[in-house]
């Protein structure tokens, strides 16, 4: 029987199908009914990126399907952190550190997947499994089924090895994953794990657990399998989610959701399509119609679109506003980025931009204004030894073409 709608059909035409460790049989199961699944997010900050707003929109459209939706929160993993493409072992959290994070991230979830209604989510935190457990009977247990010399083959482990500080903690990190997604199947009949393509190997070891403990058990535990989506990158390759003040959180308090905004209304025209495809229900089909007419306004529909899932419609109205007033007018709003700085008097121009988290370094600024790619107030600064007089209010700055910030004084 063929379930109302076919969620690997929808994955696969929107582009978040990477790889899988059964092709056919995720799609058959995909296909026929409701199966559980579960999506893994590690506490180690207090906010989610865009990386894990990338997932979560793939467990949205399986949700969507209505296939049921657990969110597994890392309390335990992220106390040991993921060695995934790392050069460098992650900076180590206090359990305090991790709760509050954990609590945090569980009140952001609402935004991007159904927790309450006919098909809502489940939020798990692995801590309430694994730290019962003794290290010995997880040794015992888990451990036994991991083979050092296949684990050190993962790309996982290749960068961390190659600097030759791979530590003891970081190999215990895909044990506990594995067995997470045993605890899942056990518990809730979970029987596919999806996340980005850097969890590979992560994801293949838990099905690989699966299939080791069924033979030495003798259980009939059924097949689980993985998903990945491709990672965020632009056309170019290069990863996304990076501003010029550091990574694009969900969080107002951390980006703008103006920020956000011009995060995605200046990407490449090359990235349109695919970025309409992954944050937006638009068909595929009007998607590429748009991009092939009118790639401005198909970009500037993306980045609304975008902006409106992360923050809601009523912000996403104000900063389209905002911008299109910067940009096409030249005015400025209550809605622009805005920082406070305690000056007053004359000032350097140099020294006072370099207050600005705008700017870098006074040597960019100084490259700037050489290329006349500064304004103060509409005004060009073209003179490096300028100085500012800091007597109003408020100041706008303008860097390049696309970058604005008012200044309070």
């Amino acid at each position: 029987m063929r379930f109302k709608n076919n969620a690997f059909e929808q994955l696969e035409n929107r582009g978040f199908v990477f790889q899988t460790t059964n092709l056919e049989e995720t799609k058959r199961i995909l296909s026929e009914g409701p199966i559980t699944f579960y999506i893994g997010i590690d506490p180690t900050a207090d906010d989610l990126h865009i990386g894990h707003f990338f997932g979560l929109q793939m467990a949205r459209i399986l949700q969507d399907c209505g296939h049921k939706c657990i969110v597994l929160i890392g309390g335990a993993t992220a106390l040991i952190g993921d060695p995934s493409n790392k050069t460098d072992m992650r900076k180590m959290l206090t359990k305090e550190e991790v709760a509050r994070n954990a609590k945090e991230i569980k009140g952001l979830l609402e935004r991007f997947i159904v927790l309450e209604g006919e098909n809502p989510a489940i939020i798990v935190d692995n801590a309430d499994w694994l730290k019962p457990i003794t290290y010995i009977d997880f040794l015992r247990g888990v451990g036994v089924n991991f083979n050092v010399s296949e684990m050190l083959k993962k790309d996982l482990y290749k960068n961390r090895l190659k600097q030759g500080g791979l530590t003891f903690m970081e190999m215990g990190y895909m044990l506990m994953q594995a067995f997470d997604f045993i605890h899942l199947n056990d518990k809730f009949g979970c029987v596919l794990q999806i996340g980005g393509s850097d969890q590979w190997g992560n994801i293949v070891a838990g099905t690989e657990l699966s299939r080791k403990m069924n033979f030495k058990d003798g259980t009939e535990r059924p097949l689980m399998m993985g998903l990945t989506c491709p990672l965020l990158t632009n056309a170019e390759g290069i990863k996304m989610g990076k501003t010029e003040k550091g990574t694009l959180w969900v969080s107002r308090s951390k980006t703008s959701a103006f920020d956000f905004f011009q995060h995605f209304v200046n990407c490449l025209d090359a990235d349109v399509e695919r970025l309409l495809r992954f944050f937006t229900k638009i068909d595929v089909k009007e998607i590429q119609k748009m991009c092939k007419e009118d790639i401005v306004k198909a970009k500037k529909l993306m980045a609304f679109e975008v902006t409106k899932l992360v923050h809601g419609e009523v912000e996403a109205e104000k900063v389209r506003k905002t911008s299109e007033e910067l940009f096409s007018k030249g005015k400025a709003d209550e809605n622009m980025p805005t920082e406070e700085i305690k000056l007053s008097g004359k000032i350097n121009v140099v020294d006072f931009l370099s207050q600005l988290s705008i700017f870098n370094s006074k040597s960019e600024i100084r490259r700037l204004i050489e290329q006349s790619g500064i304004m103060i107030d509409d005004k060009k600064v073209e003179n490096i030894n300028e100085n500012i007089d800091l007597t109003k209010k408020e100041i706008i700055v303008k860097k390049g073409k696309k970058t604005f910030l008012k200044v309070k004084l």
